[in-house]
């Protein structure tokens, strides 16, 4: 090999790992920022009914997840208020100490807070990891180039299963074990690494933009304008409908395992722990496999694969299959969760323009919130009136439409992401032509 190869290919591997390194650290970002909401929405009901609480006071407890329905709101401000140097970076860091501040506080007040005074900080908490969710994605955005896009979603999705392992049962474990206060010490050390991270981090400079400091019509004008990017319309109406049916059949999997003969400590195992390691290892594998198959296949491909999955659980409980045979549908059902969220993260972080990664980061997260809470009490409405095997058909059907919408956008969508369109996308066609 010459000299000039060596140097190319020693260049491209420090690439890859340098690459690597920030994939990792993104991904230990999001781990930090979502395990702590997963106990709260997850974790703590179950031991605030140990100290008494009704379940109209938990319920209440679950709104603290509500301010993610309100990401664009969030985003706004995020991109009004800019720094020449360390834009996003220094909004991490703000927003990560303050979401520090208030789980130590939950953790020093504890169930003396009183009800409302749980919520309030437990709201404020809720509030501040999904505010920092948004300069945190728009960070990897800017920072990572197009070619890893799909990567970090597929990061992104596995850290999130993973939180599901640590906030809704590790963080149960500290609890018994060390009492009230150990979870919330516990879950603000690997936010406080994170700071560490983010404050080595460098940020490329950003140009100033005016474009979103026009009060309302600066406003609009940002919303309009992710609209304006090419394929962002057909994408935008794929991402409402592509991730909602598994979601509900995943919240409503584990009362399914109890109703079918699976005692409390068995569904922790299998759908918990089991079912969240498998959908990190599906979701880290799917970025590779999108890379390889391409937009354009991965979308219906994962459709379908949603389909088997539903229709196969719908099978299992209309045939009261063992328990042996449900614990392989949940081993379905979270390959698929994985692999269509990691899709869906990919994509997000693709239909962002320059400079506004935030704005448009956020607007994708509230629909893609929005629809799955709207999705949720409907399949429960279901549930009651036609039992799991109704629910569960109708989430079939459902998805049998989101695959014929796939089959029908999927190349739209597919060019824009690939650079198609050299005006918003060019740094897809310049990463395609070193490829």
């Amino acid at each position: 090999m010459s000299a000039v190869g060596r140097g190319s290919a020693l260049a491209a591997m420090n690439d890859s790992v340098r690459h690597g390194v920030r994939q990792a650290m993104f991904g230990f970002l999001h781990l930090a920022l979502i395990a702590p909401s997963i106990y709260l929405v997850l974790g703590l009901p179950l031991v605030l009914r140990q100290h008494g609480w009704s379940g109209t006071e938990i319920g209440m407890l679950q709104l603290a997840g509500l301010p993610a329905v309100f990401k664009f709101l969030l985003a706004v401000p995020v991109e009004r208020m800019r720094w020449a140097a360390g834009h996003y970076k220094i909004w991490a860091i703000g927003i990560c100490v303050a979401y520090m501040v208030l789980l130590l506080a939950m953790g020093q007040q504890g169930l003396a807070a009183g009800g409302g005074g749980l919520f309030l900080m437990a709201l404020g908490a809720g509030l501040m990891a999904t505010w920092a969710d948004i300069p945190v994605n728009a960070l990897a955005i800017k920072i990572l180039p197009p070619s890893e896009r799909m990567r970090a979603g597929g990061v992104r999705s596995a850290a999130i299963f993973l939180g599901a392992i640590i906030g809704g049962g590790l963080m149960l474990l500290v609890h018994e074990r060390w009492g009230w206060q150990a979870p919330f010490v516990a879950m603000t050390v690997p936010i406080l690494i994170g700071i560490g991270l983010l404050a080595v981090l460098e940020e490329p400079a950003t140009e100033h933009s005016t474009a979103g400091t026009q009060g309302v019509t600066g406003q609009t004008a940002l919303l309009a304008g992710y609209f304006k990017q090419p394929g962002a319309k057909a994408w935008t109406l794929l991402l409402l409908s592509y991730f909602p049916m598994v979601g509900a059949a995943w919240i409503y999997l584990k009362p399914l395992l109890l109703d079918h003969g699976f005692a409390a400590d068995q569904v922790a195992w299998v759908a918990g722990v089991l079912g969240s390691a498998v959908g990190a290892l599906a979701s880290i594998g799917t970025a590779r496999l999108i890379k390889v198959i391409g937009v354009s296949r991965a979308l219906p491909s994962f459709a379908a694969l949603n389909i088997l999955a539903l229709g196969g659980l719908t099978l299992l409980v209309g045939n009261e299959a063992g328990q042996t045979a449900f614990a392989i549908g949940v081993i379905a059902l979270a390959c698929t969760m994985g692999a269509t969220s990691a899709l869906a993260f990919g994509l997000m972080m693709g239909f962002t323009r320059p400079q506004y990664q935030a704005a448009d980061y956020g607007t994708q997260a509230s629909l893609f919130t929005l629809s799955r809470l709207l999705v949720l009490p409907v399949a429960g409405v279901m549930l009651d009136r036609f039992g799991y095997t109704g629910m569960l058909s109708s989430l079939t059907l459902a998805m049998l439409g989101v695959f014929v919408l796939a089959m029908r956008q999927r190349h739209r969508i597919d060019r824009a992401v690939r650079g198609y369109h050299a005006s918003h996308f060019s740094e897809f066609i310049e990463c395609k032509s070193n490829s």
